[in-house]
């Protein structure tokens, strides 16, 4: 018996669930900034996937050291966080031209493409010529360079420790060109990339299985 209202007592401690019919409270509704705030975040991680994985992250880890959270306090930082930019979109253009194939045990070879072919690293792999002039450079992939060059561009635009660097109190009109000109290049670029795909997989891109 004592165990039985030990029990009935719990059930009336604990709470009641929540009628369903009852609404949940209303949002509040979010402010200019907080949208620019999240629409920023929302367009750097769609433009991130168009560049090489690698040189993304290294540039987003090293931004808001070098910048020292944006300050930017000595000419030094300012040299440091430029030749950051500078190095990375380097990285970003170079890298399409770079591919990948399978040599005969299923590795991944990762080799740079030219004129004649690919170019393998290691030079563990020499490919027929067959092979080879599937992985000539063509117009397609300078195409890509000078896109993702500019997708890069657009990235770091948005990188909000790359403007306070160098343009600590922006003008209204400097502002709605931070925030406008990055959408606009992401949308056009996202066009072309879709409309001119390229098939190599170079370093910071996966290979398909095929």
């Amino acid at each position: 018996m004592d165990i039985k209202i030990e029990d009935e007592t719990a059930q009336q401690q604990q709470p009641l669930l929540e009628d369903k019919n009852t609404k949940p409270p209303p949002k509040k509704p979010k402010t200019p900034t907080q949208k620019a705030v999240r629409k920023t975040f929302k367009g750097t991680t769609q433009l991130s996937k168009l560049l090489p994985t690698g040189s993304v992250l290294t540039f987003q880890i090293l931004s808001p050291v070098l910048t020292h959270q944006g300050h930017c306090p000595t000419t030094t930082s300012q040299s440091l966080t430029l030749a950051l930019l500078a190095l990375s979109g380097l990285a970003c253009f170079l890298l399409c031209f770079t591919d990948s194939c399978r040599d005969e045990n299923g590795k991944i070879r990762h080799g740079v493409a030219t004129f004649k072919g690919l170019w393998v690293l290691d030079g563990s792999v020499k490919l027929s010529e067959e092979e080879a002039e599937k992985y000539k450079l063509r117009f397609i992939d300078f195409f890509h360079a000078v896109l993702s060059l500019l997708v890069f561009f657009a990235v770091a635009l948005f990188d909000k420790n790359i403007v306070k660097c160098f343009c600590p109190t922006p003008s209204e009109e400097t502002k709605e060109l931070i925030v406008g000109l990055p959408f606009w290049i992401g949308v056009v670029c996202s066009i072309l990339f879709v409309a001119f795909p390229t098939k190599r997989h170079g370093i910071g891109s996966p290979l398909s299985r095929k």
